[in-house]
């Protein structure tokens, strides 16, 4: 009997395979999901902190993607021509599964303190609401969000930054 093959004209194994949850019946809705919903590196090209002692509004761009964040620059001081890993998740959960705001009485931190969290991997992490998006011009969509008053605006392709079509979002930043 002849060997299967893909199109690609590759044997298949069982790791060649999609993967397919078996658990979850067809039209169910799975609590489990990417955690990640953008991911990109910047290089700071502007720093202002004219209105606030320890508030300063940074600002980056690369190729189709451009951003503003206010941060608190003596938790996280950084300055032009550092670069930066921004990411937004949907949950701190490294398998994706979903938190449920009413459980909790406390912080996040205090909290999952003793669970492995996307969180233990970044230096800089807000917790927030996107408030707002606005279709651009063609492809293009802009997206903001408040994490506590600290403000970010996020410019660039409708198939990068639609995925943060989600009301609460956690800003995790890394040098």
């Amino acid at each position: 009997m002849p060997e299967p093959f893909l199109a690609c004209n590759q044997p298949v194994t069982p790791s060649s395979l999609p993967l397919q949850n078996f658990a979850d019946p067809p039209g169910s809705t799975n609590t489990m999901s990417e955690p990640i919903l953008f991911d990109s590196t910047f290089a700071i090209t502007g720093f202002d902190q004219n209105k606030y002692d320890r508030v300063a509004r940074i600002s980056g761009e690369r190729e189709d993607l451009k951003f503003s964040l206010d941060i608190h620059v003596e938790l996280y001081p950084v300055a032009v021509g550092e670069t930066v890993q921004l990411s937004l998740a949907s949950t701190l959960s490294p398998d994706g599964a979903k938190e449920d705001p009413a459980e909790s009485k406390t912080g996040w931190k205090e909290n999952k303190a003793a669970e492995p969290s996307l969180a233990d991997t970044y230096d800089y992490v807000c917790h927030g609401k996107v408030y707002r998006f606005e279709e651009g011009n063609g492809e293009f969509i802009k997206v903001f969000a408040s994490f506590g008053g600290l403000l970010l605006f996020l410019e660039g392709p409708h198939k990068k930054l639609s995925s943060m079509r989600h009301e609460y979002v956690y800003l995790l930043m890394k040098k």
